[in-house]
């Protein structure tokens, strides 16, 4: 039950049974005389109340009304865009690259969720996502590990890794993610994303721009330009 508040359900829980039981009991006509008399209508209550739990983990789980006291995290499903600045150093130049226009996508339900994250040249797939949330503690992450997969064309300057990513989740509603990612490759970033749209795009947008290494003769492999 980790996906919801524990004491926030038990009491959600009893005044839906509550409120079911007694227009069960109004709708039938059916009197309470007895012990099993009320069994029988509690019966008759148990299909109502799986009916509105699956309606509650496909869809209303989302709803505002839910979130914080009693579904401890977001909802953040959609398309998120910003830039990554990676730490890498050109070794023939000292420079580091500009920020890559990135986005990231996320697909969530009541019980899972998902990331990939593209930039022109690249894409990377969660295969570990989860959320942090303590309130004592003032944590609200969103952390998740991933392969990347650059594109063939960039392949003699950036290999094939796995990395993790942290984004802090700013906001309610949620307006920003922020953190850093660490790599199989020994380098990290960091990482700036706002929402852009509800919808999953399945490619990167040409409207956020060309990779900045684009165009350039790079004679060396380049070790951790990307995420």
């Amino acid at each position: 039950m980790k996906n919801l508040k524990a004491k926030s359900f038990a009491y959600f829980l009893f005044a839906l049974f509550a409120i079911c039981f007694i227009g069960v009991a109004l709708v039938t006509g059916a009197e309470i005389t007895d012990i099993w008399s009320a069994l029988k209508i509690a019966y008759k209550t148990i299909p109502i109340l799986v009916i509105l739990w699956v309606g509650f983990v496909t869809y209303a789980w989302k709803w505002r009304i839910f979130q914080k006291w009693l579904v401890p995290f977001p909802y953040i499903e959609g398309t998120w865009q910003g830039s990554i600045q990676t730490t890498w150093k050109n070794p023939q130049t000292g420079e580091t690259p500009g920020p890559i226009p990135t986005i990231l996508t996320i697909k969530q339900s009541f019980t899972h969720i998902s990331c990939v994250m593209r930039t022109a040249e690249m894409t990377s797939r969660s295969y570990f996502a989860d959320f942090w949330l303590d309130s004592d503690e003032q944590l609200r992450k969103l952390g998740y590990c991933y392969t990347s997969s650059p594109s063939i064309s960039v392949a003699e300057r950036s290999q094939p890794h796995d990395g993790t990513i942290a984004l802090e989740i700013i906001g309610n509603p949620v307006e920003k993610l922020h953190g850093i990612y660490w790599t199989t490759r020994k380098t990290t970033g960091e990482v700036t994303l706002r929402f852009r749209c509800r919808e999953k795009l399945d490619e990167y947008p040409s409207d956020l721009g060309d990779h900045p290494m684009k165009g350039r003769a790079e004679t060396i492999a380049v070790q951790g330009l990307q995420l």
